[in-house]
């Protein structure tokens, strides 16, 4: 299965931006690819998707703020944040769906500060 890296997470103000980027080891072309994020004491829920074709669909506490893109000739996928707010405090992980299965990196913690 593929290897998926992340990386980009930080400390941040309330009000402030982040870039996430998550590094696939393999062509991610046939590949859905998603966000999802987790709090201390919570699930992991889901933040963002961006189809093959990239068409996208957020959560709807962050639609408005955060933005996924793909880069297919890289490789990777972004998930740009603004206007972060502390609930947004989470480790944050990437996800890869294909006909071959499931894939999850080891995520990134971004930590906004109020």
């Amino acid at each position: 299965q593929v290897q998926l890296v992340e990386s980009g997470g930080d400390l941040v103000q309330a009000g402030g931006s982040l870039g996430l980027s998550c590094a696939a080891s393999e062509s991610i072309f046939s590949m859905i690819m998603h966000w999802y994020r987790q709090a201390p004491g919570k699930q992991r829920e889901f933040v963002a998707q961006i189809s093959t074709r990239g068409s996208t669909n957020y959560a709807d506490s962050v639609k408005g703020r955060f933005t996924i893109s793909r880069d297919n000739a890289k490789n990777t996928v972004h998930l740009q944040m603004n206007t972060l707010k502390p609930e947004d405090t989470a480790v944050y992980y990437c996800n890869a769906v294909s006909s071959r299965g499931v894939s999850w990196g080891q995520g990134t913690q971004v930590t906004v500060s109020s």
